[in-house]
Parts: structure tokens; sequence; C-alpha cells
């Protein structure tokens, strides 16, 4: 049973900055790709950033400058990095990871992230 743990959601002031962190129960290794997606609430799950085991990135507009997403295969975690948050980056933010082994995209249970001051 492959998990995704998540960890780092929390409350911030508009401005402020959070890491979320994500670390899967078998080796980063395995995974093609590895990224955080995002649901608000009454919206669809949107993708926020990836990033691939060769180290390929891609982000949505709305975050393109403000998040950056990196991998630590000696730690096994990926992480999101959030500066200057706003209040439309409210949401719960989930870890999503590609095994190409199984053809299969597999999720973490989701963190909350709520800005507002």
């Amino acid at each position: 049973q492959v998990q995704l743990v998540e960890s780092g959601g929390g409350l911030r002031q508009p401005g402020g900055s959070l890491r979320l962190a994500c670390a899967p129960s078998g080796s980063i290794l395995s995974f093609y790709r590895m990224g955080w997606y995002r649901q608000a609430p009454g919206k669809q799950r949107e993708l926020v950033a990836h990033i691939t085991s060769g180290g390929s990135t891609k982000y949505a507009d709305s975050v393109k400058g403000r998040f950056t997403i990196s991998r630590d295969n000696a730690k096994n975690t990926v992480y999101l990095q959030m500066v200057s948050l706003k209040p439309e980056d409210t949401a719960v933010y989930y870890c999503n990871g590609y095994l190409p082994f199984s053809r299969k995209d597999y999720w973490g249970q989701g963190t909350q992230v709520t800005v507002s001051s």
C-alpha cells in the first residue's frame, strides 16, 4: 500500500510563508513525478506544481514566482515552499505521486492551508 504523508499546513496572514512536505512510504526514486494539487471549497482540484525525477518542474500560472517545488532524494521528501501567500491560496493541499510501475496516481490525505488576516 503506497502512502503519501503530508505535513506543514496551517494558518498564515497574507504575505506570509509556509512550507509543505510530503514523504512517500516507499522510495521517492520510484516516482516518475510528484506534485501538489489543491482544492478550495466549491472548486475543482487543480494542479499547483509538479516535479519529475529528472528535475523538470511545472507551475500553475497563479503561483509562478511565489511557490517553489523541490525534491530531496536523500530525505525522501518533496517540498512546496510558498511565499507571498494570498487569501486565494486557501485550500486543502494534496500531495500526488505517479508510479510508472503501477501506472497509477497516488494521493495524500490533504493538509489545510488558510490565508487570512
